[in-house]
């Protein structure tokens, strides 16, 4: 039967293997599944904020997405090829996905079962996974896409403009166009092949690897090599201009920009070549083999500026150059080195905010240390000392001020205990060392403590974990 796809129950038959009804459950569980009696794969990673998104027993190895999108009827048409490892004997599992009519589901290429609630989908394989074995997931799957409502309001997933969608997913919104295990713990490899009205183009992470037009529909073929987050995945459709070049050491930029944006963004995405290059002396060898831009007309109601999606952070309208910065300083913190909870978000948007104090350093500005001084001394915005920025506490402060402008002063005050040559060390190696990886506080501070003899856990616990505004050490 069919039912709402949100939340009631789609199903299609387990495999019987010729048991007769007399046999226990047990018993039909076993023989229909090889064997396995394997556990049920939980919906959700523990996650102190986000607790229902993600799903246990398996990690996910490559996304192969298939997305036929017909722009004016707003409806896609898809199927995920998902590449997994089981990390137990399992007799089911589940994947995220909002919304959207999931028509077909198939495991090793046999047709499994599945049923539908909230955004979980599960998945009952007719055979049994053991511990250790890759398994393929086939979904099939329609409809228009939602967009999302994160818990501070803000507007993500796939939001419609005027000439097609633009795509983003921090921290939920890449259930509503893809299944997954929709958890930044969960990185994987991906390829994006994308169908759209000719005249339009489909922009995702990577590299382009071929563009063909038949039928009045053009194909974009993207290949995305390096581990990568749910969160940080983009399929942007659009009437896009489209630029190519590289940077000085060779690296190839592609940067696609709406028209309507087109004037404002020329001067801070001409910079990119010149940003890219002074980031990688400082965080060292940039993390993946291509860099670039999505700038997109949005809607009003997309009330935020940028997100970091890997190789190309898209921009809900022109950036401005420290934006541009910002969000080019996430490929190594954020994307590269990701956070293994949402708990931990202050290491990536603190390191991206104390690039741009170094950019405007370098630019004649204020330094690292005069922006921390205004920031203290501050009296008429007391938000970023609201709640520690390794301790949000709630969900709608994953992306709070304290995340960005606090964290940025926690780094400052680790460069006045360290020493400039250990802070600049910790700036090119902490990336290295965690380089495709998930990162926390605690490895940070770890990682902080082998570089000095410093004892850091003090200064560690005041400006990260204490609720209040610190006091300064004079």
């Amino acid at each position: 039967m069919t039912a709402d796809p949100g939340s009631a129950v789609n199903r299609r038959p387990l495999r019987r293997c010729g048991a007769t009804a007399a046999l226990s459950v047990a018993l039909l569980l076993s023989s229909c599944t090889g064997g396995v009696r394997g556990a049920a794969g939980s919906g959700g990673v523990g996650d102190p904020l986000f607790p229902s998104l993600g799903n246990g027993g398996y990690q996910v190895r490559h996304y192969g997405l298939d997305l036929d999108y017909d722009v004016r009827k707003r409806h896609l048409d898809a199927t995920a090829d998902i590449t997994a490892e089981a990390r137990a004997d399992l007799r089911s599992f589940q994947l995220d996905l909002q919304g959207l009519r999931v028509t077909d589901v198939q495991v090793d290429g046999e047709d499994a079962g599945f049923s539908r609630k909230g955004h979980k989908l599960t998945v009952r394989p007719p055979e049994g996974l053991r511990k250790g074995a890759e398994f393929r997931t086939r979904v099939a799957y329609e409809g228009t896409p939602e967009e999302m409502k994160d818990p501070d309001q803000s507007t993500e997933g796939w939001v419609k403009t005027r000439d097609g969608a633009f795509v983003s997913g921090e921290p939920a919104g890449s259930m509503t166009w893809f299944p997954g295990n929709n958890h930044p713990r969960d990185k994987a490899t991906y390829d994006f092949t994308a169908t759209v009205p000719k005249g339009y183009t489909a922009v995702a992470n990577g590299e382009l690897r071929s563009e063909r037009t038949a039928e009045g529909h053009t194909t974009f073929r993207w290949h995305n090599g390096r581990p990568m987050a749910s969160y940080l995945a983009t399929a942007t459709i659009g009437r896009f201009e489209v630029h190519t070049s590289r940077t000085p050491g060779g690296l190839p930029l592609y940067v696609a920009v709406d028209p309507a944006e087109a004037k404002a963004s020329k001067g801070p995405l001409a910079k990119l070549p010149e940003i890219t290059t002074w980031e990688t002396k400082l965080f060292g060898p940039y993390p993946f083999s291509s860099a670039g831009a999505i700038v997109d007309d949005t809607p009003k109601r997309v009330d935020w500026l940028a997100l970091e999606s890997q190789t190309k952070p898209v921009y809900a309208g022109a950036p401005d150059t420290l934006t541009v910065v910002h969000e080019m300083a996430h490929q190594w913190f954020g994307d590269s080195v990701t956070p293994k909870t949402w708990a931990d978000t202050w290491l990536s948007e603190s390191f991206a905010t104390y690039a741009e104090w170094l950019w405007t350093e370098r630019k004649g500005g204020k330094t690292p240390q005069e922006q921390f001084d205004a920031l203290y001394d501050d009296t008429e915005d007391p938000a970023r000392w609201a709640f520690p920025p390794a301790d949000p506490g709630r969900a709608k402060n994953v992306t709070g001020t304290p995340v960005y402008e606090r964290g940025a002063m926690f780094l400052q005050e680790l460069r006045n205990a360290v020493g400039d040559k250990t802070f600049f060390t910790i700036l090119r190696e902490w990336p290295a060392e965690y380089r495709y990886r998930n990162a926390d506080t605690q490895d940070f501070l770890d990682f902080c403590q082998e570089q000095t003899d410093v004892d850091l856990e003090p200064l560690f616990k005041t400006w990260l974990y204490e609720k209040g505004k610190p006091k300064r050490e004079d």
